[in-house]
């Protein structure tokens, strides 16, 4: 299934003009050439795209309810841990300058204080690339060479940190670089990484540091959950910019100016991190975090087409979930009736008619405990379904009295019980009248008929998602909450834009 952008081919000029227009359109089809030798990327949804263990395809999901991305490898884990989409997610991939989230990680969990002097040595000042501007022979702390590494992804940070901290943990004959490599792969195995191997502590993948590496964008939400327990780290990388403090070679302190590769913060509700990463084998990718009260959600995207594409691709995630999290009202009832609750009388919605087995025709109006429950789903997981059970009533039943259960199930879990209570009063049999029943049962139990009612359900599960390519003009939110109209205007995130990407 794909969901792509539509084209438009313009009108040719009047005839009198198309010399003109033809040899302005050769000039610009020459300059566009190399652009346009490039397969474009669109945003997409597949079929073997997996949303919470299973596939899109296996779930009968409109592409609707998928998101809709152009990563070639992405995960998004919930605040729970839990797997809510993922794409190739344990296909290995280079990830360029997301490798610094393993540097910080080393760092941090080290041991050294966080004023540790870090010395930027010849070899991290000439490493190139993306910089944090740093000089041969300048000091700074370890907190600001964490900041000069995280924020504008700085290259020469990662070395000089490198260095400093590898100097701590070089056995004999070891380089403090060697040592600090390998202490990024014994922690990627200890935190539960098994399909990363570092070879550098910045991810630059050419050159000098065309050496074997590779990780996956689950390994990649292992890292960075792991690393987003650390408030140093998570202070860090939820800079737009920073300021840090550097002492030259001279002596002279001079100060930073740092801005973040991160384009989600200060601009999109919740982000707070955490890495931007670009190399020619990794492609445009991201890691990133976004917390609204309930926990981080973290969304790994790599192998993007563009700079503004992975961006994309991040904000499409995280409103997929935000806007499939919704309300479910548990009562969908289009009758009503009028019994005493808390002490007023108010309407209430007719969730079932209760067979009164006191009586062999006559049912009880049940309604649920709380005729305004909801209870918090979802959307892709599954539709809800109920299950009601009715108890036996063979007395009197008066407005209130439990007369059943209502169980609600959500991709076979159940996600609420409710009681279902009598809406108004019914008075059992009377001496005479119980005698006639009992013969009248006598003779309709050896003729093998029903001796009760056969019970009414009224409510209704109306579906989030059915397998039509579309909803139609309701929202998620509009159906759960059993609204007649809902219609969502389409937001301009849902389609990613391919252009041309740029990267750190």
């Amino acid at each position: 299934m794909s969901i792509r952008a539509s084209r438009q081919v313009a009108a040719a000029p009047p005839s009198g003009r198309l010399t003109r227009y033809a040899l302005a359109l050769a000039l610009a089809l020459s300059l566009a050439w190399p652009l346009a030798a490039a397969p474009a990327a669109w945003a997409d949804v597949r079929a073997e795209d997996v949303i919470l263990g299973e596939t899109v395809e296996a779930r009968g999901l409109p592409a609707v309810a998928c998101p809709n991305v152009t990563a070639q490898f992405a995960i998004l884990v919930g605040e729970d841990g839990s797997v809510l989409f993922s794409r190739d997610a344990d296909a290995s991939s280079h990830i360029a300058s997301i490798t610094k989230v393993m540097t910080a990680i080393v760092a941090l969990d080290s041991g050294l204080p966080l004023d540790t002097l870090v010395t930027v040595t010849p070899e991290a000042a000439a490493v190139g690339e993306s910089s944090a501007n740093l000089l041969a022979g300048d000091t700074l702390t370890l907190e600001a060479a964490l900041t000069g590494l995280m924020v504008p992804s700085g290259n020469d940070a990662a070395i000089a940190i490198a260095e400093t901290v590898g100097s701590s943990l070089a056995q004999q004959g070891q380089s403090p670089n060697d040592a600090f490599v390998a202490a990024m792969n014994a922690k990627a195995a200890e935190i539960g990484m098994t399909h990363s191997l570092f070879s550098n502590p910045h991810g630059l993948d050419i050159d000098e540091f065309d050496n074997e590496m590779y990780s996956t964008a689950q390994d990649v939400a292992v890292m960075c959950a792991y690393a987003m327990k650390n408030d140093t780290f998570r202070s860090i990388v939820a800079k737009p910019s920073a300021q840090i403090a550097v002492t030259r070679a001279d002596g002279q302190v001079a100060t930073l100016d740092l801005t973040s590769s991160d384009m989600l913060l200060g601009v999109y509700e919740g982000a707070c991190g955490i890495k931007t990463g670009y190399t020619e084998a990794a492609g445009n990718s991201f890691a990133g975090a976004c917390n609204r009260g309930g926990g981080d959600l973290i969304s790994v995207v790599l192998g993007c087409p563009s700079d503004t594409a992975r961006f994309d691709d991040t904000k499409i995630l995280f409103n997929w979930v935000y806007d499939n999290r919704v309300s479910y009202k548990l009562a969908h009832s289009d009758r009503t009736a009028t019994m005493e609750v808390d002490g007023a009388r108010r309407e209430v919605p007719v969730i079932a008619e209760v067979p009164f087995t006191a009586w062999p025709d006559k049912r009880v109006p049940a309604t649920l405990a709380d005729p305004d429950a909801a209870v918090e789903v979802f959307a892709p997981a599954g539709n809800v379904s109920q299950e009601l059970v009715f108890d036996d009533l063979p007395g009197s039943v008066r407005a209130g009295d439990k007369v059943g259960t209502a169980n609600f199930y959500q991709g076979g879990q159940l996600i609420a019980t409710q009681d279902l209570l009598a809406c108004e009063n019914a008075a059992a049999p009377d001496f005479f009248q119980g005698i006639g029943i009992w013969w009248d049962r006598l003779w309709h139990g050896l003729a093998g008929e029903d001796l009760v009612a056969e019970p009414v359900v009224v409510n209704e599960c109306p579906l989030i998602y059915d397998k039509s390519s579309t909803r139609g003009a309701q929202s998620v939110a509009a159906l759960a909450s059993g609204e007649e109209d809902g219609s969502d205007e389409p937001r301009d995130d849902q389609q990613a834009d391919p252009a041309a990407g740029s990267g750190e």
